[in-house]
């Protein structure tokens, strides 16, 4: 008997499709993730016209790219409070929109304004501030709609988006600058953003429960999914329940993930913030060749982020959590200490761009790990758990931006590149005090 054309559809959207629909909803964290860091770099791009344009030194630039931070950090704690009361549907929406009217505000900057620094600070911090959340909240979606052996996978797709942002970001928004002017870049991320904004309010739900086109299947494989770890682990692992900070800080494990996720940071955004003038002052590169070489780092970082992920999964199901999370991620920041010293030591500059570029490959393919793990230790309330750790990242961050063109001036390049190698070497160590196969106890 054949059937008929709507009972054939309506069979197709009714068949258990197992992981389809929390798959797609990461893949649009992914892009979410892409676009926040477009909005991040964006201004380092830009950063030569503006330059010229208001009269700004690199400590100046150097004081607006922490601006960001400043605001980033300042605010993780209330955005991780926020993610848990609003959930991450709200969050991300309405965070990504007000993203787009920093950018908006930004390209509204008037031609030759005497006071562009002022301005710029004080823009740059609220977009830190509406971007405190996407992480955050990012972790609270995973802890209530993604099995704990995909965790290390899927947030190694979304933190990829770092790597693909920051990647497309050079050449793609270098381009625009070129041809229509340092502010029409700022336009692009505005409509990027309100774009971004809109499909994730349509598609996104907070709990998979909510969502009308999750199958009955795949919510089983979820809870089951949610539930089996805890059940070997200590059920309070899934309570939604708040946890105290008097819990949080009687264990050294998020001291440790926030001394090593601060050592990740203030290295990141050694490669956010100066590796695109970088490659253009220490090793002479015109714009266009510094554009392209800066593209390599954060290639790096997607490709890398994406196999750290996975490989995290894999050893963890074989050899288990303090394996396949903590040893991962200390030799990872062990191999980016020695990559970093000897990038910043070669004369070649495309030599250097390899290297420097394996080194940030190295720092990211531990990175989905920080969030598995807070997750891992702290179910339901990762949120805040994670905007803790999240906080010390971005403080090591603005303080990067800022001491690196100092470091610069006052030694040479390659004292930037030799504090960021000691720091993550310190975080390495860290990683070692971290016991996620014990979840905090609430």
């Amino acid at each position: 008997m054949t059937s008929a054309p709507g009972d054939t559809m309506s069979d197709a959207i009714s068949a258990p499709r197992p992981a389809r629909i929390r798959y797609f909803l990461c893949a649009w964290l992914f892009v979410l993730s892409a676009i926040s860091f477009f909005d991040r770099t964006n201004i380092s791009i830009a950063a030569p016209q503006l330059s010229h344009e208001f009269g700004l030194g690199n400590q100046q630039l150097g004081w607006v790219f922490s601006a960001f931070l400043v605001g980033y950090a300042s605010f993780q704690i209330p955005a991780g409070m926020l993610a848990v009361r609003f959930g991450p549907r709200r969050m991300l929406a309405g965070g990504v929109v007000v993203w787009a009217l920093c950018n908006v505000l930004t390209a509204l900057l008037p031609p030759g304004f005497a006071h562009a620094v002022i301005l710029l600070f004080a823009v740059r911090c609220a977009l830190g501030v509406a971007e405190a959340g996407i992480y955050p909240a990012a972790n609270q979606f995973v802890a209530r709609w993604v099995p704990q052996r995909e965790r290390g996978f899927v947030n190694g797709l979304i933190f990829a988006g770092i790597g693909a942002g920051s990647g497309l970001a050079p050449p793609l928004l270098t381009w625009i600058i070129l041809s229509h002017g340092w502010r029409s870049a700022f336009w692009f991320d505005a409509v990027l953003g309100v774009f971004g904004a809109t499909v994730w309010w349509i598609i996104a739900r907070d709990r998979p429960e909510d969502h009308p086109r999750i199958s009955a299947a795949e919510k089983e494989e979820i809870r089951q999914g949610l539930t089996s770890f805890a059940n070997t682990a200590g059920a309070a692992h899934v309570k939604d329940r708040s946890i105290s900070w008097r819990v949080m800080f009687s264990r050294i494990d998020l001291p440790a993930l926030m001394l090593s996720y601060f050592a990740l940071g203030y290295t990141s955004w050694v490669f956010f913030s100066w590796f695109f003038l970088y490659m253009a002052q220490a090793r002479g590169l015109n714009l266009k060749t510094s554009a392209e070489f800066t593209m390599m780092p954060f290639a790096c970082m997607t490709v890398f982020c994406l196999s750290g992920g996975f490989t995290s999964d894999v050893l963890t199901r074989k050899r288990g959590l303090r394996v396949g999370r903590c040893f991962l991620a200390s030799v990872s920041m062990l191999l980016t200490a020695i990559f970093l010293v000897a990038g910043s030591r070669v004369p070649d500059a495309f030599t250097a761009a390899i290297l420097l570029s394996l080194g940030a490959g190295c720092l990211y393919f531990g990175q989905s790990v920080f969030w598995s793990v807070s997750t891992d230790l702290a179910g339901k309330n990762s949120g805040v758990f994670s905007s803790i750790m999240n906080m010390s990242c971005q403080i090591g961050g603005a303080l990067t931006a800022s001491l690196t063109p100092w470091l610069a001036a006052r030694y040479d390049w390659k004292m930037p590149f030799s504090v960021a190698a000691t720091l993550v070497l310190l975080g390495s160590l860290a990683w070692l005090l971290v016991h996620p196969e014990r979840p905090l106890e609430v």
